[in-house]
């Protein structure tokens, strides 16, 4: 519960009785910006605030995407019920993923006195245990996941605390730091847990010049593709000379198996703001633009809100803080394109044109949207920098490697027991990654790759899960950081297939601009197809273009690296590259033994039926779409091959697992 206001001596500005106050963030900004001490009222209402304390139960559940996936939204209902009916004044706070993906839907729990105690898979049938025992001091210990570190709280006996647990250990927390904790739409929570404070502190402070060389010598480089070195980048945009200049947050995030900052903009939609600010003040933009997909409804609700909240404080506009610094921040929806989350042609959608890279020079930098200079910087890139200003770029910079600096957030997701965002300081190896904060492949599977950096990556097999999370070393092993995403893969996963699922995205979302992009793709594509497809229907010369079409893979993935027009092109071939490279053996066996060993190509596949499991009881052949099973009821059944369609329905629909694919 927040504290009376007239702790604050502010009775003035709204009517006796009204709480919380109209005004509150204007006292919350006025506590960040003063020189001196805030008095005893202001740190009761700071700490209320970020909730250190609360006079009555409080209820956190976890209402991001993830989350409203697993059916939060069905545990909030449940929740609001059940205090309802037995009469428990309690608050209901809706946050953002704190991370742990897997684990939805997150309920926590704080009492007076008390940690924070967090739930883990607590679905709306298990709201009730979960509310009565916690209120009753007794609470369930088959689904907790941890309690928050508070020292001058009594702590919760024999259960474990959050920041031990192995999924948030290993992490360092700068983007996600709020994520998780705190109402995203309510500025109040986000002011008293910092944010807004470096924006204010730079505006009176320092130059936009001094801005620059403060993050160029903090070394945050871009995460959002090649990693150009930021202040780089935004001192070539000073230096522009125009009458206008422009930001864009590249929020697009296109790459399948990325979700960073669609949670980012859901659990703390603030951080962002404020880095876009900073941003553009730095260099001497007076409009952002946030170039969203319309896929992430909910995270485009918590911007919206987040801006107007913004505006109405003074956080955004005209004259900021009284600083003379004006700036609008637009949202323009995207269709979802992967091809603009290059830079050039997202600056033309955004104009109103067709998606479609141009070449460079001049780059965005000397001429970008409308003309003028631009920069363009992904949401991660912009949720760093107020960290950034605050630790200065020396603690910043203490953080990772040589040429890779502070932290990177990566969306954990695949054949892993533990998915989810992770954040880990650079230069941590990926096998910490996977196998400490992800917890390795389930059901005992052997762990085979991991895909990073999304269709513009490449596979890293198990021999070299010992590379540091590095923008450079990464690229010995044919891979690249990109914006994030990692994909585990198991025993169980044909790595020919995998190719083919990504160069086929590629294919699809090529904007066609270029010959070696739109049509080198298409013919990759192809001889993937044509390798992971069995001797059926084959006539004429189709065996030996088979043979033919491998042997020109390698060939082929060079030309579209050297000729293409943009960055998304060149990087095109990636997925398949790296494969050919650490797995070829798979590529020789679906050539020459026409065999997949993960038993995914199922073209490639023998169905039988196994005798001695088999009780003839017809579901098989019920189902099979193509009549290729026969047998009377309560008799083994048979497959006839030359019927067989190789769709794998008896596969997976029989119930004693009497078929067998070979």
């Amino acid at each position: 519960m927040i504290p009376e206001c007239k702790d604050l001596a502010c009775d003035a500005c709204h009517p006796e009785g009204e709480l919380p106050c109209p005004r509150l963030a204007d006292h919350v900004l006025a506590a960040t910006r003063a020189e001196s001490a805030p008095d005893a009222g202001t740190v009761a209402l700071l700490a209320a605030l970020r909730r250190e304390n609360v006079l009555r139960p409080t209820v956190y559940v976890g209402t991001g995407t993830c989350g409203l996936g697993a059916g939060a939204d069905r545990t909030v209902a449940a929740a609001k019920a059940w205090l309802t009916e037995h009469g428990v004044e309690a608050d209901l706070v809706e946050v953002g993923c704190i991370g742990y993906c897997s684990a939805e839907p997150l309920l926590d729990v704080q009492l007076p006195g008390r940690p924070r105690l967090s739930f883990t898979h607590v679905t709306q049938d298990k709201v009730a245990e979960v509310l009565a025992g916690t209120l009753a001091g007794t609470p369930p210990t088959h689904d907790v996941l941890g309690q928050f570190r508070a020292p001058a709280h009594e702590p919760w006996a024999d259960l474990p605390w959050m920041d031990e647990h192995p999924f948030f250990a290993p992490q360092m927390r700068w983007v996600l730091a709020g994520c998780g904790n705190m109402d995203p739409k309510r500025i109040e929570e986000a002011i008293a847990h910092g944010a807004w404070r470096s924006m204010a502190a730079m505006l009176h402070r320092q130059t936009p010049a001094e801005v620059c060389d403060t993050v160029d010598q903090a070394g945050l480089r871009g995460r959002g593709g090649g990693g150009f070195r930021t202040g780089v980048k935004w001192k070539m945009a000073l230096a522009a000379e125009a009458d206008r200049k422009y930001l864009i947050c590249n929020a697009d995030e296109g790459d399948p198996g990325a979700f960073m900052d669609r949670a980012v903009i859901e659990g703390d939609p603030h951080r962002l703001l404020e880095g876009i600010a900073i941003a553009s003040y730095g260099i001497g933009a007076s409009k952002a633009y946030v170039y969203i997909r319309a896929e992430y409804p909910l995270a485009i609700r918590h911007l919206e809100i987040a801006i107007a909240q913004a505006k109405t404080y003074g956080l955004l506009g005209h004259d900021i803080l009284g600083s003379g610094f004006n700036l609008d921040v637009v949202i323009k929806k995207g269709a979802g394109a992967f091809v603009c989350g290059e830079e050039t042609a997202l600056i033309h959608s955004i104009e109103g044109k067709r998606g479609m890279p141009r070449p460079r020079p001049p780059y965005p930098t000397e001429r970008g949207l409308f003309g003028k200079p631009t920069v363009i910087n992904n949401v991660e890139t912009l949720a760093n920098l107020p960290s950034l200003l605050t630790m200065g770029w020396q603690a910043f910079a203490a953080v990772g490697t040589a040429n890779s600096k502070g932290t990177k957030v990566f969306a954990l997701s695949g054949k892993v027991e533990r998915t989810g965002l992770v954040e880990v300081a650079m230069g941590t190896p990926l096998r910490d990654i996977v196998f400490g904060v992800g917890g390795g492949c389930p059901n005992e599977k052997k762990f085979k790759a991991v895909q990073i950096g999304g269709p513009s990556g490449g596979c890293i097999p198990d021999q070299h899960m010992g590379i540091l999370v590095d923008y450079d070393e990464l690229k010995t092993v044919g891979a690249m950081m990109g914006s994030g995403g990692l994909v585990v893969m198991d025993e169980n996963t044909c790595m020919v297939d995998v190719a083919k699922f990504f160069m086929d995205f590629i294919q699809r979302e090529s904007c066609g601009k270029c010959i070696p992009c739109r049509e080198g793709t298409r013919r990759m594509l192809e001889t993937l197809e044509r390798i992971t497809r069995g001797r059926q229907g084959e006539t004429g010369t189709d065996a030996l273009e088979r043979f033919q079409g491998v042997l020109y893979l390698e060939r082929l993935g060079g030309v579209i690296k050297d000729t293409s027009l943009c960055g998304l092109g060149q990087s095109a071939p990636n997925p398949v590259l790296s494969t050919l490279r650490w797995f070829k053996e798979e590529y020789e066996e679906h050539v020459f033994d026409r065999h997949c060993r993960a038993g995914a190509c199922t073209d490639l596949l023998t169905f039988s039926i196994d005798p001695d499991l088999c009780n003839g009881c017809t579901l098989c052949a019920r189902r099979c779409p193509s009549g290729a099973i026969l047998g009377t009821a309560k008799s083994p059944h048979y497959i006839v091959p030359e019927k067989c369609v190789r769709c794998g329905t008896c596969l997976t629909d029989c119930r004693r697992h009497a078929v067998i694919a070979a």
